[in-house]
C-alpha cells in the first residue's frame, strides 16, 4: 500500500490554499501519448469520486484513484522545492515529479 511522508514545509504550503478542498494526486495521462506515460500532479478538488482511496499519510489526507496506485512507489515523500512555489514527489528509488504543480478543479 503506498504511504506518503509529508514535509512540515509542504503541509504548511497545503494548509494555506486547502480550504475547504480535498488534496487529490493524480497520474496526469492527457498529452502524453498512451496511458502507461504521464506524470504525477496535485489536485484541489470540491468531490472525491466513488474510486478515490484515501493514502496514509504522516498528516493530512491525500486522495488517489484506486486504478492509478500501480504508478507510484509504495513510500513517497511530498515536499516544497525551496524558491519554486511547487511541491516535489521523491520515493527512495527515484524523484517522480520534481516540478509539481497544485491545481484547483
Amino acid at each position: 500500500m503506498v504511504k506518503i511522508t509529508i514535509t512540515e514545509r509542504a503541509i504548511e504550503q497545503l494548509r494555506r490554499v486547502q480550504g475547504n478542498k480535498h488534496v487529490k494526486l493524480i497520474y496526469d495521462t492527457d498529452g502524453c501519448g498512451c496511458a502507461v506515460n504521464g506524470v504525477p500532479m496535485l489536485l484541489l478538488v470540491d468531490q472525491l469520486d466513488e474510486h478515490d482511496v484515501e493514502i496514509e499519510t504522516n498528516d493530512m489526507p491525500i486522495w488517489m484513484e484506486k486504478h492509478q496506485l500501480i504508478f507510484f512507489d509504495d513510500q513517497m515523500t511530498l515536499d516544497v522545492v525551496d524558491g519554486a512555489g511547487c511541491f516535489q514527489l521523491k520515493s527512495p528509488n527515484q524523484i517522480l515529479n520534481p516540478r509539481m504543480s497544485l491545481v484547483e478543479r
